[in-house]
């Protein structure tokens, strides 16, 4: 019995060659008239903040009032970068479907979320459900993928579905 694919998982770094990877989103949705989920994560990192006037000597942000300020600047920035993310994977849709308007609606959702990827990846699979996942990876080489890890090794180490990775081409014109 051939498995029906209902939901796609395409998920993004918004790489200029992830058009390449959403190319075989698009058309497995095509084939198996099934609805596309764009994700996009941002990774939230965590890095000693100076203390005004401090700068350079690595002293961290403690005072509570500083603090609270800092926060609501930083939830500010991530809503504002949030924003044009998601305006950019819009664009970034129509541009690549202009003209295909029956595949431009199978891109029923776009998000945007924060943390981890590999673990954002795997969250969103689960609560669509998914029935496949689609993500580009680079070739970085074996010693920086030894030292480094990559998102799709972790998310093949822990989904329950298949996972289509598509290998990036270095050299070819396939960005948007």
């Amino acid at each position: 019995m051939i498995p029906k694919i209902s939901n796609i998982l395409y998920t993004t770094d918004l790489s200029k060659n992830s058009a390449y990877a959403f190319r075989y989103a698009v058309n497995s949705a095509e084939h198996h008239k099934a609805k596309i989920h764009i994700l996009h994560v941002l990774e939230i990192r965590l890095f000693p903040v100076p203390l005004p006037g401090e700068e350079g000597t690595g002293t961290l942000v403690e005072g509570p009032l500083y603090v609270k300020k800092l926060e609501k600047f930083d939830a500010q920035q991530k809503k504002l970068a949030k924003e044009k993310i998601q305006k950019r994977l819009k664009d970034f849709c129509q541009q690549e479907l202009q003209g295909k308007a029956a595949l431009l609606k199978r891109v029923v959702s776009i998000e945007i979320a924060e943390g981890d990827p590999a673990a954002q990846i795997l969250q969103k699979a689960e609560e669509l459900p998914a029935d496949v996942v689609i993500m580009g990876t680079h070739g970085k080489g074996l010693l920086a993928h030894a030292f480094l890890g990559s998102v799709a090794e972790k998310v093949l180490n822990r989904i329950k579905i298949p996972v289509f990775i598509i290998p990036i081409p270095e050299k070819a014109d396939i960005g948007p």
